[in-house]
């Protein structure tokens, strides 16, 4: 065990109380999987845990979080849930017994604890089905769904991620149960859309969400042949959603600019210089292009920017002793265009040559 976690697991035990560590971050230890997301477990209240560690930040239904270095720490108070209301528990109390607080997490492989001596604490049969590569929920499946209709997209990707099974029951479930997906924030959707999409088993996501009938639901279609890249501008671009989610507008452009250079199916000298290096990239991965190649095409562009041009709009209303108009935008275009493919050379000599020698195709 890494000693920034140990460490914190002591501070809490050397006050009295109890301390594990429990959820994703035990799962994927053992596993093989690395993670810098620490949840916590305790019988501190969350006014003890603001003694203990006084630099962090309060959480909502009780705990506290900060960041020690890489790690991000969430400390939660054990606590049994009464009621629900808009997927948020919002009747519960504190409590101090670790298997009633177990009882109201989701997946048993999620609830799978570990002490501060590194020994594992299975109270859920989280280990046997760790072994057994399933995904099951803790108690009933279906009032689990139903308190908070995410853990059907969270126990997908999980099982995506991870390349395990969903346990039959909650597959049952989650089919029955999908239209609930629609009640959830496009936020939340995307949360867990983005690491199906950057999971290495991608693949395997769509077609669970698929067969559950997710794929329909959602208006998703182009994924079959999808191709998993690192960039998730990437994967939406390979695929189209008939839902709105939250991009940002830098988001919206990027994907837009990578399907046009996929759509086309190259990489030329144009595309490195229309839509830049990275997106260039992107897309080669996509298209399977080498990535040296778009690499040399971007780093032998005569420019990478038309401000690098020498010839400014008001340079060829002089040349030209003419008004500024439509027509100078036009000439820029294609001044810029020749240089980019090299059949012109961005000297100011030769472009001023260029534009009296095409006067009269410009100035009809």
């Amino acid at each position: 065990m890494n000693k920034i976690i140990k460490n914190i697991l002591n501070k809490i035990e050397t006050e009295g109380y109890e301390a594990y560590i429990v959820g994703g971050y035990v799962r994927d230890l053992l596993v093989g999987i690395s993670s810098c997301d620490i949840d916590i477990c305790t019988n501190a209240t969350p006014k003890e845990l603001m003694l203990i560690f006084p630099n962090a930040s309060s959480k909502n239904l009780g705990g506290i979080e900060f960041k020690v270095k890489e790690y991000h720490i969430e400390i939660t108070t054990y606590r049994e849930e009464k009621k629900y209301k808009d997927r948020k528990p919002i009747e519960f109390n504190y409590i101090n017994n670790l298997v009633l607080d177990l009882q109201r997490r989701d997946f048993t492989i999620n609830a799978i604890c570990m002490n501060s001596k590194g020994e594992i604490i299975d109270l859920v049969g989280g280990i046997d089905d760790l072994s057994s590569l399933k995904v099951k929920m803790i108690g009933d499946t279906f009032i689990k769904i139903k308190e908070d209709p995410l853990r059907m997209l969270r126990g997908i990707r999980i099982a995506t991620i991870l390349n395990f099974n969903l346990d039959t029951t909650l597959y049952k479930e989650i089919e029955t149960n999908k239209e609930l997906i629609l009640t959830l924030s496009s936020t939340r959707l995307k949360e867990e859309l983005d690491k199906i999409l950057l999971s290495k088993n991608v693949k395997r996501g769509f077609n669970l969400l698929n067969d559950l009938g997710i794929i329909h639901l959602l208006g998703i279609t182009n994924w079959e042949n999808i191709v998993p890249v690192k960039n998730i501008e990437g994967m939406y671009a390979q695929i189209k959603i008939n839902y709105e989610l939250p991009f940002t507008k830098v988001e919206k452009n990027n994907i837009i600019s990578l399907r046009r250079i996929i759509n086309t199916e190259e990489i030329d000298k144009q595309t490195v210089y229309n839509y830049g290096l990275y997106l260039s990239q992107v897309a080669g991965e996509i298209l399977n292009i080498d990535k040296k190649e778009i690499n040399k095409l971007y780093k032998n562009l005569p420019i990478h920017d038309k401000k690098e041009m020498n010839i400014k709009a008001s340079d060829i209303v002089e040349i030209l002793n003419i008004d500024y108009s439509k027509v100078i935008s036009t000439i820029m275009k294609d001044i810029e265009i020749l240089i980019i493919n090299g059949e012109l050379r961005n000297k100011q000599s030769d472009i001023e040559k260029y534009i009296l020698d095409h006067r009269s195709e410009w100035l009809k």
